[in-house]
């Protein structure tokens, strides 16, 4: 076996590679890419460091610099090993294989010298020797060690990345996938252990805008960069690699999934300074709907994000139309389908972050987005068509704690809500409730606006006053500026629907009797359901009398009449069949008597 290399020499081989030695210059450029080629793979395994030797280009030319290399290397540790080294070397060089190798070698005419001392190189960088040694020169370089040579941390970081970079060049030329991803990664490793920011910015860009960059490469890059955001040292430094990282993603539908990540973080830092417009004008920049290779969750999460901060900016009309992305069908979670596995050409979806909610959560803060929303709008049915998604989640539903502030918030905006079919039928099925059984009060307020009778306000406030007031104190907080005010227009509209229902004809002087109100109050509560079609009514104002009924027209009087008639017909009909039938049976009982 081959004297192996003293670690002597295996550090003034590698500090070639930050341009100590400028002698041989032929020589320290191959120096550099195999030093910094093993670099890269120190911390995988020796197969993978191969693999990346091979990587460069085979032909004759291009690989005698490197025995060369290696050669010198074998040829300085006989002068200059230290003493273990060199009896351990001595031992092997008197095996009974190097000799029989040496003996064919010259019997062929051949000079072993540089091809044996390459495979002793090898078998030497195989048992980790010059692994350990490489390696402590990339931690060195983020302690800010200075070697022998009295090259400081930057010094020694710009070498091993201008070298780094030559090795780049020829791996992204040949459009090797694997080499160039790796050595793209490392760049950007070598800059952080180095605690390099400004120059890390800058080797992002530089090997972004290299010719013919593989995207495979772009995209490894970028991740590992995300990576260092959080690790920081201050605010500035922070959103200058995410504005960097920015503008290297731009326009790459590859890196997509990426710039929406970043552009969120971005958001989050604007909006924890006091900008929240320019945190929602970032976000809106972003159709993460179109991500064909974003998860479900990770997609509602960033639009339910881009809502709030409009809803948070009081654009509302912009966190309508944002709120529409997002269907309720897509909360639903499909029970007993086995996912499809994706066909060649489908986009792989990746892995939503862990600080992302699950699809439950996700749905509770869609709601609770949709009742901030219709709060301004003062859409009550709305708000009580969001609170019962939230009471039919399995999870609210378990809890009494949970469902019981729901279930009275429901109650509350069912009786706020206009009269209409969707109201009245909401407001039966949650008659319907077993668990509304738990909540008499609220059960006999449902109740009251349910039968048809007149409600007094008066007494309807006493009862219900202090209930309405303790809503504030629950969860969703109060139910309204307006709240209290529109809970007497139900009432009042309330009753005179009742009154419809069993008057004809009514003077505008009993009807405000039974309403208590005064007659300009009855008269204005009138016209406006009358305007909204809740209700057909016509006034007499000279006369004082409110006719319920409508007004038909000939065809109308002369259709009703028509049914009339056919009606009365079929009465006589059915009396004459029955008058023949007993008369049928008087004859018989006649006959046998």
């Amino acid at each position: 076996m081959v004297q192996s290399v003293p670690e002597s020499m295996k550090l003034r081989s590698l500090s070639a590679v930050n341009g100590g030695d400028r002698r041989h210059h032929h020589v320290r450029n191959r120096e550099k890419e195999f030093a910094v080629a093993v670099a890269v793979a120190v911390e995988s395994s020796y197969s993978q460091s191969v693999a990346l030797f091979t990587c460069l280009p085979k032909s004759d030319t291009s690989r005698l610099p490197l025995e060369t290399f290696f050669s010198a290397l074998s040829n300085e540790s006989s002068s200059r090993g230290d003493e273990e080294q060199g009896k351990r070397s001595e031992a092997k060089s008197k095996g009974k294989g190097r000799r029989q190798h040496e003996r064919r070698a010259e019997k062929r005419g051949q000079k072993v010298g540089d091809r044996a001392r390459l495979i002793s190189c090898r078998d030497d960088f195989d048992g980790g020797g010059f692994v350990s040694r490489v390696g402590s020169l990339r931690r060195s370089i983020g302690r800010g060690y200075r070697g022998e040579e009295g090259l400081g941390s930057q010094g020694r970081l710009d070498g091993a990345i201008e070298a780094l970079l030559d090795i780049e060049k020829q791996l992204r030329l040949s459009a090797n996938v694997v080499g160039t991803r790796r050595l793209v990664v490392a760049i950007i490793q070598l800059c952080y252990d180095a605690r390099a920011w400004k120059t890390l910015n800058e080797q992002i860009i530089l090997l972004s805008k290299r010719r013919a960059q593989l995207k495979q490469a772009v995209t490894a890059m970028v991740q590992q960069a995300m990576l260092y955001i959080d690790q920081a040292p201050d605010l500035d430094t922070r959103v200058e690699l995410i504005k960097t990282l920015n503008s290297v993603t731009v326009g790459k539908i590859y890196v997509e999934i990426e710039r929406a990540r970043l552009i969120k973080k971005l958001a989050k830092i604007k909006e924890e300074q006091g900008f929240v417009a320019e945190a929602a004008e970032l976000m809106q920049e972003v159709p993460v709907e179109t991500f064909g290779a974003m998860s479900k969750t990770e997609k509602i999460a960033f639009i339910l994000e881009q809502v709030r901060l409009c809803l948070d900016r009081k654009d509302y009309m912009r966190a309508q139309i944002l709120s529409r992305k997002i269907s309720p069908r897509s909360f639903v979670i499909s029970v007993g389908k086995d996912k499809k596995k994706p066909k060649e050409g489908d986009n792989v979806v990746v892995e939503p972050p862990p600080d992302i909610p699950s699809l439950l959560e996700l749905k509770r803060i869609y709601y609770d987005l949709m009742i901030r929303y219709h709060l301004h709008s003062h859409d009550y049915l709305e708000i009580c068509r969001s609170y019962q998604a939230i009471y039919d989640t399995p999870s609210v539903k378990e809890d009494p704690s949970n469902w019981m502030p729901v279930l009275r918030k429901i109650c509350w905006y069912l009786v706020l809500a206009p009269y209409d079919s969707m109201q009245s039928s909401l407001m039966n099925s949650n008659l319907e409730d077993k668990k509304l059984s738990e909540l008499p009060k609220f059960r006999t307020l449902l109740k009251s606006f349910v039968t048809m009778e007149v409600i007094r306000w008066v007494p309807f406030w006493k009862d219900f006053e202090s209930d309405f007031q303790e809503e504030a104190k629950l969860p969703g907080g109060p139910l309204g500026e307006k709240a209290a005010e529109d809970l007497r227009q139900r009432v009042i509209e309330h009753n005179i629907l009742v009154v419809s229902k069993y008057y004809a004809r009514i003077t505008l002087q009993r009807l405000s009797e039974l309403l208590s109100l005064s007659l300009p109050e009855t008269e204005k509560h009138l016209a406006e359901m009358v305007v909204s079609k809740a209700l057909i009514a016509k006034v007499d104002r000279p006369a004082g009398v409110v006719c319920f009924q409508n007004q038909k027209d000939s065809n109308e009087v002369l259709n009703s009449w028509a049914v009339n008639i056919e009606k009365l017909l079929e009465l006589v009909e059915k009396s004459c069949h029955q008058i023949h039938k007993e008369t049928m049976v008087h004859k018989v009982t006649l006959k046998v008597q």
